[in-house]
């Protein structure tokens, strides 16, 4: 039998309830961390010194200056640092994003959030970049919000340009779209459902599927096993709910179901997959 409950993902907020932005250098006397997630903020991280490893949703990746890491509001992570690192933290609240006027800052994030670490092989523009940030930010009122908003635009904009080519680079992401990958992100909340999703965004499941084909290339249901599969991973690899308790929070019909459609996607049933993680 499943063991039941016991442990939950810690949620963090680095921000005072004011703030919608912060920009911070990294903590030096970061080392290990515990699994957790944010309170519903991106946070970039320029490690220009440091040595370890960084878990996102379950895979590593080691850290080797000079590098960015991109955490979503939604995915768990950790540190696992075995030397003193330095570098920069940017924190951008939705609100932030929700507020802003500016069509291509929310393009340029919807784009970096496509990533989760890049490599830098030139990182002097983006660390000259996160330098200005926090000078500005430091100021009394915390500065200027077009200020900071044009320097986290170029600061996304020239990272992107070291990013790798995207799969789909001619094709055009749909205000609908996005709003779609919006309502995905808020994991508390997922459904398997496209029919759900098309009624909350005011159109036809056949429509919202023509609009995620256009703008990705796949299919709504696609789009939605993606963001399925993914959060199905977080909970076995960090909460000890039972498979059945996962199935009816992710709005399968039972358990048997879900792991059919987990193996489907993953390769192996839920059960395995939290056994070899």
């Amino acid at each position: 039998m499943e063991k039941a409950v016991r442990k939950h993902v810690a949620v963090k907020d680095k921000t005072e309830p004011h703030q919608l932005i912060k920009i911070a250098e990294f903590r030096k006397n970061v080392r290990k961390t515990n699994p957790h997630k944010h309170n519903s903020y991106f946070e970039f991280v320029l490690l220009l010194r440091g040595k370890g490893l960084h878990t996102i949703d379950g895979k590593s990746y080691a850290v080797n200056p000079p590098v960015l890491f991109i955490i979503r509001r939604e995915q768990v992570h950790h540190w696992e640092l075995e030397q003193e690192p330095a570098g920069y933290v940017l924190i951008i609240k939705k609100q932030f994003i929700d507020e802003s006027i500016d069509k291509a800052l929310t393009e340029l994030l919807l784009q970096m959030s496509e990533h989760s670490c890049l490599k830098l092989d030139d990182a002097a523009p983006v660390a000259t970049l996160f330098g200005l940030l926090l000078a500005e930010w430091q100021k009394p009122a915390h500065g200027s919000t077009a200020v900071i908003e044009g320097l986290i635009k170029a600061l996304l904009g020239i990272a992107l340009q070291q990013a790798p080519r995207a799969r789909h680079p001619s094709r055009t992401r749909t205000d609908l779209y996005q709003r779609f990958e919006e309502l995905l992100r808020h994991t508390d909340m997922l459904q398997n459902s496209v029919a759900h999703y098309a009624l909350l965004l005011n159109t036809t499941p056949q429509n919202l599927n023509a609009v995620c084909h256009r703008a990705t290339g796949e299919s709504a249901t696609r789009v939605l096993a993606a963001h399925l599969v993914k959060e199905a991973k977080r909970l076995l690899l960090y909460t000890d709910l039972t498979v059945g308790q996962i199935a009816v929070r992710l709005n399968f019909k039972d358990g048997s179901h879900f792991i059919k459609y987990f193996r489907r996607h993953v390769g192996s049933t839920p059960r395995s997959f939290r056994q070899l993680a």
